[in-house]
């Protein structure tokens, strides 16, 4: 009994494209051929494509298929390599798989880097895309400090910075970054890195800068821009005038 290319084929789950190709390597002989011809494939053929396709489907790449098959040093090694890809790959999709889980039960989740999740029910969409936008350039440890600056409880400060209207006259915005201030302060000191863009980021300064800039004019109104540029001010002066009075004490 002999058969066909097709027949062969469809008998070892695979294409005749695929047998062609396997011929093109080197790694599955050719038959004879008919009088017609037409090839004609045997048993020893229908195992040699059986166990080419057993050694593909476990991740081996047609390559390798030769060394595996000597089961020498290197054939161990490959595998050994092998196993530890899929392992990765487990993880991952493992991780994705938790990634899925939260955004299926609350789709705030999909505005949140992986690591925040848990934060989704209690940051306001904006604030939950500034931290999508910064986790492009911080590092894994500058968002490990903001993740824990911002995991503690909201206060009524936040609640209204994040209600500013862009209209907020010149009086509430003052008295807000004053109320600010000392927060902010705390949160420096706390996390000094998180400061210097030059040592928390992952990528150029420039290209840093860049990304925080673009992402609090487009995610903040002028209102809030405005008492975060009052904060600052308020800030640097405080350390300014802290500054001269130590001087002058010295």
């Amino acid at each position: 009994m002999a058969w066909s290319t097709r027949q062969l084929a469809e008998l070892a789950g695979t294409t005749t494209k695929t047998v062609r190709h396997y011929h093109e390597v080197g790694l599955l002989e050719e038959p004879e051929r008919a009088s017609n011809g037409y090839k004609r494939y045997g048993v020893n053929h229908l195992v040699r494509l059986l166990r080419i396709r057993r050694l593909t489907d476990l991740g081996v790449p047609l390559a390798d298929v030769p060394s595996v098959e000597s089961g020498d040093r290197r054939a161990r090694q490959i595998l050994r390599d092998l196993d530890a890809e899929l392992a990765a790959d487990i993880e991952r999709r493992q991780r994705m798989r938790l990634e899925l889980a939260a955004v299926m039960d609350n789709r705030a989740a999909i505005d949140m880097p992986p690591d925040f999740q848990t934060l989704a029910d209690d940051l306001p969409e904006t604030q939950r895309s500034l931290l999508l936008a910064y986790s492009s350039v911080l590092t894994p440890v500058a968002m490990a400090a903001l993740q824990e600056q911002l995991a503690g409880p909201r206060g009524d400060l936040d609640a209204e910075f994040a209600a500013l209207d862009e209209d907020a006259p010149d009086e509430v915005r003052q008295r807000l970054a004053e109320r600010m201030a000392p927060t902010v302060r705390q949160q420096h000191r706390d996390h000094p890195g998180l400061g210097d863009l030059g040592f928390s980021s992952r990528r150029e300064t420039a290209v840093a800068e860049s990304v925080v800039v673009h992402a609090l004019v487009e995610f903040y109104n002028r209102a809030h821009l405005d008492v975060l540029q009052r904060v600052h001010a308020i800030l640097f002066e405080d350390d300014t005038t802290g500054s001269e009075s130590h001087h002058d004490r010295g």
